[in-house]
């Protein structure tokens, strides 16, 4: 199981610390959606240019121009890229080419898809790389949690590895653990902590 740190919250030079304190224990750093909007892909540059070995994912949210965007995401600097599950087919189709065509790897977020097990069938026969639940902070604020809705893909994929997201804490392994997924991205659960180094440390040796 490797571990995404989710990183949202913060300036580019936030993003930079936060990488320094947790590199050794993270396996994915994740240009969060909120610095894609508010530094673009610039300031995913800079961090590519900082950290050239760190696996790097844009957190894009694609949902139209798929081909364009992709490609983008990986001319400044990122190894993966996110694409929505209700996007078109299409759409999905040529982000995952584009991504493989380019050597570099498309996750699938399901956020706001609602017949979970229909479109993880369909994500799963188009060839991405990732398919991953994603409970979003505005359900997470009524207390909604990521594990029923994963489980449900991981039920319906038979070649499409899985992620989950969402709300993710340490007090959570247990449930973690019994749902396996080949990804777990964690943000404020690690981000927010007085130690971040320290968090990403305890969630990587609970992993292995």
């Amino acid at each position: 199981m490797k571990l995404q740190l989710a990183i949202d919250l913060v300036d580019v030079d936030g993003a930079i610390d936060l990488i320094e304190q947790t590199k050794d224990s993270v396996d994915i750093f994740e240009y969060g959606t909120p610095l894609v909007i508010n530094f673009g892909l610039e300031g995913l540059q800079k961090i590519r240019d900082k950290f050239p070995d760190i696996t790097l994912l844009a957190d894009l949210k694609i949902m139209d121009v798929a081909s364009y965007e992709v490609d983008q995401a990986f001319k400044y600097g990122a190894d993966i890229t996110t694409i929505l599950g209700v996007a078109e087919d299409q759409s999905i189709k040529d982000a995952v080419a584009a991504a493989h065509k380019a050597g570099k790897e498309i996750l699938v977020d399901m956020i706001a898809v609602h017949d979970v097990a229909k479109r993880a069938r369909e994500i799963d026969a188009m060839g991405a790389d990732y398919i991953g639940t994603h409970t979003g902070y505005d359900l997470q604020a009524k207390g909604e949690q990521p594990f029923e809705t994963f489980n449900t893909i991981k039920e319906n994929v038979t070649k499409t590895k899985t992620a989950i997201a969402g709300g993710i804490k340490l007090s959570a392994m247990d449930e973690i653990k019994a749902a396996s997924p080949d990804l777990l991205i964690v943000g404020g659960g690690i981000a927010t902590t007085d130690n971040p180094g320290q968090a990403a440390q305890e969630f990587k040796e609970e992993l292995a």
